[in-house]
């Protein structure tokens, strides 16, 4: 079944990991506007956000022009323990399919955490623990950000608070029980805790929260905690720097043996491991190096870059966080609680935004039966049981090798399987029963919320 000499997994070796992140803003001709003060409306400055994030953490985040940033040799250590992941050619999926495409995925799946977010957690806990902090704040969707925070403070020794939408609280207490092994807090959001979550509560009881919420009570325990910072496993710059080893690593393994992708694909809810994934390709084809065509696949129940707005929005339902410049559904919007996955944020990256909007990257919304659909097929032939994330990329990446054996095209896919779905065993209970619906916003929901999006001159 292999043949072309190409290997069912390509390892790259230690000294073949990356050494630097790329800053992919560095070679865009259009920067991703700035985050805008909520009050003042300007652009934020460093000292501005000193009270919320670590100070690396910042420079990190407002640098449009630095291409790399070196790795400190302390988390390239703690990297070697699950990295350089392997890329693997679903050489099982192909088959089945009958496609003359040929298939790749990058694997993110083979941590603790169970996904790619550990990338970044360990990056964020380093710089916390570097600059004398007692520890951080953080929300959670589906948890694996939490679970991979959760892990790098403990191994840092930092203190660690969890605010978990509730939703998933409810549905994935094995994912909140290996936070609380790690020595992590987590308490559901939105909560009576803090002063925005019993505000929230009150104009909306009953819900089932978003991230949106999460994201504003982390901020009030953040900036009303000694010794305590903010931290954000996607949207943000720093983010999508840290998550640029995953594509990184990738490239070189295709380089290895000579191959070029036609097609990069993977999920979207802020864009951190999207953004990871297709950063030094996309680089390319901004210096007019290569020419790649990019996706990324949302969920139908959350569709910020297919259906949302291009405007300037708080990055949570509070609204006492920065404004940020994105595709998004409102920052009061909150997604349909039958949705399985953790792509659940109510905007998207700004660096990813700006992307689209330059007509640099495609779009695409999936319904979540079709997901299922798709992640079903990918666990009985490649034998990994996919994220619910994850498999948004699997779906796209499906049709697309089935649009090729419609027209004969050998094309060459590569998505990223961010994660591991076996804390996910409810969503996939669901489906298998016949209890998973396909809940998609109406045209009127989502003109509610976009009419409600901040005026700025």
């Amino acid at each position: 079944m292999a043949n072309e000499h190409i290997p069912y997994k390509i390892y790259l070796e230690e000294k073949e990991m990356p050494t630097a992140w790329y800053n992919l803003r560095a070679d865009m001709k259009n920067k991703p506007a700035p985050l805008l003060n909520p009050g003042t409306h300007r652009p934020m400055r460093a000292q501005e956000l000193s009270g919320v994030f670590c100070d690396e953490l910042i420079r990190q985040e407002l640098d449009n022009d630095t291409p790399y940033f070196e790795i400190p040799e302390e988390i390239r250590s703690f990297y070697k323990m699950y990295r350089p992941s392997p890329l693997v050619r679903a050489y099982c999926l192909e088959e089945k399919l009958q496609t003359p495409a040929k298939i790749y995925y990058k694997f993110e799946g083979n941590n603790t955490s169970g996904s790619h977010k550990l990338n970044s957690a360990i990056a964020q806990a380093y710089y916390a623990k570097k600059q004398g902090l007692k520890g951080v704040t953080t929300e959670t969707g589906a948890g694996q950000w939490g679970t991979a925070l959760s892990m790098a403070c403990s191994y840092f020794g930092l203190d660690c608070k969890v605010y978990m939408v509730k939703c998933s609280y409810e549905q994935k207490p094995f994912r909140r029980e290996v936070m609380r092994t790690y020595g992590a807090s987590v308490t559901p959001s939105p909560s009576m805790e803090t002063e925005v979550g019993r505000k929230i509560l009150a104009e909306h009881p009953g819900t089932t929260g978003s991230l949106g919420c999460a994201i504003s009570e982390a901020v009030e325990k953040a900036v009303t905690s000694q010794g305590y910072r903010y931290v954000l496993g996607s949207v943000l710059n720093q983010v999508l720097l840290h998550q640029s080893v995953i594509g990184l690593e990738t490239k070189t393994a295709l380089d290895k043996y000579g191959i070029k992708p036609d097609i990069i694909t993977g999920c979207a809810g802020g864009g951190s491991n999207l953004g990871g994934l297709i950063a030094p390709f996309m680089g390319q084809k901004l210096r007019g190096e290569a020419d790649y065509r990019f996706i990324a696949v949302e969920p139908a129940s959350c569709p910020s870059f297919t259906r949302g707005v291009y405007a300037y929005d708080f990055c949570d339902t509070g609204m006492v966080c920065p404004l940020a410049k994105m595709y998004t559904l409102g920052s009061g919007f909150i997604p349909s609680p039958n949705h399985a996955g953790g792509l659940r944020y109510h905007g998207m990256s700004s660096i990813l935004s700006q992307l689209y909007h330059d007509g640099l990257m495609e779009a695409v919304s999936v319904k979540q039966t079709e997901v299922f659909e798709a992640a079903e097929q990918f666990a009985r032939v490649e034998g990994i049981l996919p994220a619910p994330e994850s498999s948004h990329a699997i779906r796209v990446a499906i049709d697309e090798a089935l649009k090729c054996k419609e027209t004969g095209e050998a094309k060459t896919i590569v998505f990223g399987l961010t994660g591991t779905g076996y804390f996910d065993m409810v969503a996939y209970e669901k489906f298998h029963n016949g209890e998973m619906s396909d809940y998609i916003p109406t045209d009127e929901e989502l003109q509610q919320y976009a009419a409600r999006l901040p005026k700025i001159d």
